[in-house]
């Protein structure tokens, strides 16, 4: 029971260890890195607006044809 109570109070500890060494390894991006993440960024939400625009243009169509209009 004793070494059950230890492994309950040594797991906050070990995460907030690990917090602390994953936030001093963290550093903010420099321009360039920045400026290539906006882009990837960017062009994610290009391409997958022209997909929803595609997928939208098919199916009104479709819906239109099934329904017949009502």
């Amino acid at each position: 029971m004793s070494e059950q109570v230890k492994e309950f109070v040594e797991m906050p500890k070990e995460f907030f260890r690990d917090g602390t060494q994953f936030l001093n390894k963290c550093v903010k991006p420099d321009k360039k890195e920045f400026l290539k993440i906006s882009q990837a960024v960017g062009i994610g939400f290009v391409v997958m607006g022209a997909i929803g625009f595609i997928v939208k243009l098919i199916h009104i169509p479709v819906n239109n044809i099934l329904v017949g209009g009502a």
